[in-house]
């Protein structure tokens, strides 16, 4: 698997369409669970927060997120990469808050690019867990907002559609291999 860019048409335009639920009678619990195992791995060799499976190819509502757990503890604690993953099968936002942050997003999917994006700060989730089994989440913070963005992704939304201003990242600042 590799991870899909809006720099190849073909790739762009998969990218851009909606996802089919995944159905959990077609999967072993092996299969699913090596699933995401492929999808954390190649999200934490590109440096991610979070990826969804048509990001690499896959026609099917899954996403994998992983952030910093919020601790309210001394620095010392939070520097330690607490981190906490997440796998969701089939999401849906459900609720919003009327209170909404901007904040700069950037995506796997569109390389080397940002753009600041409005988001609810607030949000609960439904879906499922590995097992199929019903999940509800009620996220604020970045956990909310990296939510909305897979969510987005398998609707076949792009951050790129929802911010009036996109940049690219500087030559300076860009790593070198």
């Amino acid at each position: 698997m590799k991870i899909f860019t809006i720099n190849d048409k073909k790739e762009a335009k998969f990218l851009r369409q909606k996802t089919a639920d995944f159905d959990f009678s077609k999967y072993s619990k092996k299969e699913t669970a090596e699933l995401i195992k492929q999808m954390r791995e190649i999200m934490e060799t590109a440096d991610g927060v979070g990826l969804s499976a048509n990001q690499v190819g896959l026609d099917m509502r899954v996403f994998v997120v992983q952030i910093r757990a919020t601790s309210r503890r001394s620095a010392e604690s939070v520097a330690s990469e607490n981190r906490k993953f997440y796998a969701i099968f089939n999401p849906e936002v459900v609720k919003f808050s009327k209170e909404k942050i901007v904040m700069e997003e950037g995506c796997l999917s569109v390389p080397e690019t940002f753009g600041l994006v409005e988001r609810p700060e607030k949000i609960t989730l439904v879906g499922q867990d590995k097992n199929g089994r019903k999940i509800k989440i009620k996220a604020w913070g970045l956990l909310a907002r990296v939510l909305q963005h897979e969510v987005d992704h398998l609707n076949g939304i792009l951050f790129i559609n929802r911010t009036k201003e996109v940049y690219k990242l500087p030559t300076s600042e860009k790593q070198t291999l």
